[in-house]
Order: C-alpha cells, then sequence, then structure tokens
C-alpha cells in the first residue's frame, strides 16, 4: 500500500475551487469533502470563506440550479426539492425563493408526464392502482392535491380513448 501524504489546505483549496468552477456546489458538500480529509476546522473554515468570498461557492444559486435540474431532468416535486436541499444545510428562506421560481406550467407538465408513465401499466379504474399511482407521485414529491389532479385528469383522458 502506497503511503500519502496529505494535501496541503492550500493543495485542498485550490482542489475545492477547481471542483466549484466545474460544478454548481453547496457550502456543506465541500464542508463535508473537506472534513473527509480530516482537516482542522480552522482550515476549512477559511477555505470556505475564501470560496464564498470568491464566489466559487453560493447557496442560493447553487439553490435554484438544483431545484431547475432536479425538477426538469429527474422529475422531482417540489416536497421531495425541499428535503434534499434541507439535507444540504441550505437556508429555508433560500429553498423558498428557488421554490417559487419553478414555472407552473412546466411543473404540472413534469407531473403530467410522470403519471401517465407510470400509469401506463396500471388500470385506474382498479382503486388498488390509483393509490399506488398516488403514493408514486407522493413519493416523487409532488403535493397531494395535484397528484390527486393529475390521476382524475388522465382517467377522464382514458375514458375518452
Amino acid at each position: 500500500m502506497i503511503n500519502k501524504k496529505p494535501a496541503s489546505p492550500e493543495a485542498l483549496k485550490l482542489k475545492m475551487a477547481d471542483l466549484c468552477a466545474r460544478s454548481e456546489q453547496c457550502e456543506y458538500d465541500i464542508r463535508e469533502k473537506l472534513r473527509r480529509k480530516m482537516l482542522p476546522i480552522a482550515d476549512i473554515d477559511r477555505i470556505i470563506c475564501f470560496l464564498i468570498e470568491n464566489r466559487f461557492i453560493d447557496d442560493e444559486r447553487y439553490a435554484k440550479s438544483f431545484t431547475n435540474d432536479k425538477m426538469r431532468f429527474a422529475g422531482w416535486g417540489r416536497n421531495k426539492i425541499k428535503q434534499a436541499l434541507s439535507f444540504k444545510r441550505i437556508p429555508s428562506e433560500i429553498i423558498s425563493e428557488a421554490l417559487q421560481e419553478i414555472d407552473s406550467k412546466e411543473y404540472n407538465k413534469t407531473l403530467f408526464k410522470a403519471a401517465t408513465t407510470k400509469a401506463r401499466n396500471l388500470d385506474l379504474e382498479e382503486y388498488d392502482d390509483r393509490a399506488k399511482l398516488y403514493r408514486f407521485l407522493i413519493s416523487r414529491g409532488y403535493e397531494s392535491s395535484l397528484a390527486v389532479q393529475a390521476i382524475a385528469a388522465i382517467r377522464r383522458l382514458n375514458k375518452e380513448e
């Protein structure tokens, strides 16, 4: 086994700056990466301050980007996004602001797409299958009322066909 010398705080600062320049990162994620490198708290705080001052880290920018990506590409609802951002220690004011920027038409379209994809394998005239679709939508983070509306809309469309 090769004995690797622990990285210096200066080298880690440059490495974290490079990481932040390539992809959006939040303070919590960077702090955890540095903590796993067994760096003293004082050094971690100095590196984080440097990254924030030089705008490598911006939790507000991160929250907006995360919200947009998870809603568009992963098909997540507001509740799941809010929970994920909370786990990353993003302040609730920033989370609320990021969630307010979600376009409601696009959000509903994403919800309907997820619901119709799952409903293909279900018979929505059966209570158990409607409940299964409802649980699926709730697990994706969609609001209860919107899940019920989507299921009702899909049932109407199926009856028209």
